[in-house]
């Protein structure tokens, strides 16, 4: 089971909005988890390494413009890559 393709490096912050600036597309063809104070959350937006947050949209509320509002998480982060079975 040799992996040919590398996989890049995941950033210190990452976004899955394409229109900001920490959206990195090549991240994006490789499953991606997220670890949160030792539990893995699976609804991650947006997150900081190095800053110690994750951004999840709410259940129901909606900005001006019908995208989910978005909560702050703090705690200790890790991101790592899902190794396909």
């Amino acid at each position: 089971m040799n992996d040919t393709t590398s996989k890049p490096a995941l950033p210190d912050r990452l976004s899955g909005n394409p229109k900001s600036p920490h959206h990195v597309a090549e991240v994006f063809e490789h499953n991606i988890g997220i670890r949160v104070n030792g539990k893995e959350r699976f609804d991650v937006e947006e997150y900081c390494i190095s800053e110690g947050w994750v951004k999840v949209p709410s259940a129901k509320a909606l900005d001006r413009r019908g995208q989910p509002l978005l909560m702050t998480i703090k705690g200790s982060v890790e991101a790592f890559y899902i190794e396909a079975e």
